[in-house]
Formats: structure tokens, sequence, C-alpha cells
């Protein structure tokens, strides 16, 4: 018998839960960010608190984890729905946080991410001086990918005042936040 969607979801999700094998946590967060890519898995995600469980995975240890935890968050925000909820539970602060990771895909995914959950509302909270001196810093990357995202983010999501504030405090110099590796 062929199990539907959900059922199919619900059991990637019990997997998850029931699990000590690291490697097959990795292989079902996997799965469950690329079916977070698919808008006719919102609904279920949703249903099945999927969010929730990549946003609380994004404070793990593992790397590995918590690339995919940020790459399903960056498929499923581009929903209202799911963004509303992201923003409620202070995702925003979790995705910011990601930024320090010294896997490339992370922030990558971080840095998109904080793109998509950029709303009139969170724009404060989203391009905070922390996060625009970091974008600063990728922008010098010489890494292309993170440097024309970084600045994409720069040009599209702050003031130019926010962007000058930031220049002048840092000098380029986030501290604490290093480049991911390539």
């Amino acid at each position: 018998m062929e199990l539907g969607r959900l059922e199919y979801l619900q059991a990637l999700v019990t997997e998850f839960q029931v699990t000590d094998s690291p490697e097959a946590k990795e292989q079902v967060l996997a799965n469950l960010a690329n079916f977070a890519y698919d808008p006719k898995n919102y609904e279920y995600l949703r249903q099945l608190q999927v969010l929730d469980l990549f946003l609380d995975t994004l404070t793990e240890d593992s790397e590995t984890l918590v690339e995919f935890a940020i790459g399903g968050l960056c498929n499923l925000c581009l929903d209202k729905t799911n963004k509303d909820y992201i923003l409620e539970a202070n995702g925003v602060e979790h995705v910011i946080n990601c930024l320090s990771s010294p896997n490339e895909e992370t922030v990558m995914s971080a840095v998109t991410t904080l793109m998509y959950l950029t709303t009139p509302q969170s724009r404060q909270q989203t391009t905070a001086l922390p996060v625009v001196e970091c974008m600063l810093r990728f922008s010098l990357s010489a890494n292309r990918r993170l440097s024309n995202l970084a600045t994409l983010f720069l040009e599209d999501y702050c003031t130019l005042q926010q962007v000058e504030e930031a220049r002048n405090l840092s000098k380029h110099t986030a501290l604490g936040i290093p480049l991911p590796k390539d």
C-alpha cells in the first residue's frame, strides 16, 4: 500500500525524532528540507510542526543538521503563513546566529532567509547593525557567491544610512563572525 504525502512526511518526522543515528537524522532532515521546497507540502509541514523542528535544530552542534534546517526554513519562508510563523517564533534571531557558521551553505541560506523574512515589521531586526556589519564583511569575501549575495542584501534591504553607520563602526571587521570556509 502506497503512503499518502502526509503519511510519508509524518513517517520522516517520526524517524527523525526516534532515531539515535546521526547519519539517519541528517538524511531525514535533508529529505524534509527538500520537501519544504514544494508549496504542495507547506500545509502538511505546518501540520506536522516541521517549522518548529527546523527552528529547534538551528541550535544543534552538528553543522550538517544546521545546514539542512536553515535550508528547509529558507524554502518554507516564501509562504506568507510560514514567514509569519517564523517571525512570531523569534526565528530571525536563530537565523542571524547561522551567519557565524563556518559552513558556506549554511551562511548562504541564512542570508537568503533573512531577505525572505524582511517585512516592514521585521526590517529593524533583519537589518540590525550587527547584521549590516556582517554583510559588509561578507561583501568583501573572495567567495563570489557570498560577496554577491551580501552586496545584494546591502543594496536591496538596507538604507544608505545603515550601511554608512555600520561601515563607520566596524571598518569591515565584524568581530566574532568568521567567514565561512570555502
